[in-house]
């Protein structure tokens, strides 16, 4: 019997698209590295290959566009493969259902591209800075923002839950895993040289955060939208960018963060939130912590707001209802009953206790 792996549908298609890009680009590079037997010399290259038309190359995207996309989703090696294949099947099929195909496409593409436009400026005005120009020839590719976008949007919707790892010998609530990621990613970045990820990392954190703080609508947890499309946005505290961040920090990033939100708002860009959405975000937050993510069906698409705790209660109540009418039922069959039986008149000299054998007149 043939195993069935329950997948949405945009989820099956970013895991076909990692595959075939990836082996695309493997190919490539082999292709590439390999000495041109016409060549006077055999002599191995000194430099790894790159591929622009499939990788983000920033002195040659301009000549390659779509490499501003296609490159979040080509990996340069098995391990990097494997991490983000495992990252988008589990994280995108919970993702997905959450917030609907539709919803997911929006957050993939921006934590994919935009991350991706911020990169090649970076990399520009570094090789002149340092007056190097191969750092503008570096080859800027992998899931690393779609990683971190998935972590913030966990951040978002599961805080508090708790992960265990090795049978319960390493336990972490979602809420710490951005951070983890971002002081790994920066490690590895100044340590080992792997700058790429440092910056992908970061950007891609901060521009997730930011659609989904300030942009992207949400179910109605708390019931005080009006026009039944949702909440724009997330204006609790607790998804504030210093939350991101251990507790000791958190004041300095928070008073530098309400400077760079001023300054936004002073030019237009953002609106500032009111207290009612603070109060709202608070009480969105509050929702999802007792009942989870909303419960999503193709059965029920219209009900897509509703928590697991009020599906839970209106099953409760159908089922008190059909209980009783099931006993009204009962007790209209018992009360009719009686009047329905007829009992023979008989004479006083047999109306005694256990007289059984009465029959009547002839």
């Amino acid at each position: 019997m043939a195993l069935r792996i329950n997948l949405p549908p945009v989820t099956r298609a970013l895991l076909a698209i990692i595959v075939a890009l990836t082996s695309l680009y493997t190919i490539a590079r082999w292709r590439l590295s390999q000495p041109d037997p016409d060549a006077a010399t055999s002599a191995p290259p000194t430099t790894k290959p790159i591929v622009p038309y499939l990788a983000l190359v920033p002195s040659l995207c301009l000549w390659y566009p779509w490499t501003i996309l296609t490159a979040t989703f080509v990996e340069q090696n098995v391990v990097t493969f494997l991490v983000n294949g495992v990252t988008v099947f589990f994280g995108g099929k919970y993702l997905e259902r959450a917030w609907g195909s539709q919803g997911f496409i929006y957050v993939i593409l921006i934590a994919a591209v935009i991350p991706n436009l911020f990169a090649v400026p970076t990399y520009i005005v570094w090789a002149t800075i340092t007056g190097n120009p191969e750092r503008a020839l570096t080859s800027i590719n992998g899931g690393i923002t779609i990683q971190a976008a998935f972590l913030v949007a966990f951040k978002q919707l599961v805080p508090e839950h708790t992960v265990s790892i090795y049978k319960g010998m390493i336990k972490m609530r979602v809420k710490h895993f951005p951070a983890v990621f971002l002081a790994v990613n920066t490690l590895s970045g100044l340590l080992l040289g792997t700058d790429t990820a440092l910056i992908l990392a970061w950007y891609g954190l901060i521009t997730t955060w930011i659609y989904l703080r300030f942009f992207k609508r949400q179910p109605d947890l708390s019931g005080t939208s009006t026009d039944g499309s949702g909440l724009k946005g997330d204006a609790s505290e607790t998804f504030a960018f210093a939350t991101f961040f251990p507790d000791i920090i958190q004041p300095p990033i928070a008073a530098f963060c309400d400077q760079i939100f001023t300054l936004l708002c002073n030019l237009k860009i953002c609106s500032p939130f009111s207290d009612e959405d603070v109060a709202t975000g608070n009480e969105q937050a509050a929702a999802r912590g007792e009942s989870g993510l909303p419960n999503y069906s193709k059965q029920a698409r219209g009900a897509r707001g509703m928590s697991k705790r009020e599906e839970a209660e209106r099953r409760r109540a159908l089922a008190l209802k059909a209980l009783d009418e099931r006993l009204n039922a009962a007790s209209s069959r018992a009360a009719t009953q009686p009047s329905s039986t007829t009992t023979p008149n008989l004479p006083k000299g047999q109306e005694m206790l256990g007289q059984t054998d009465y029959r009547p007149d002839e």
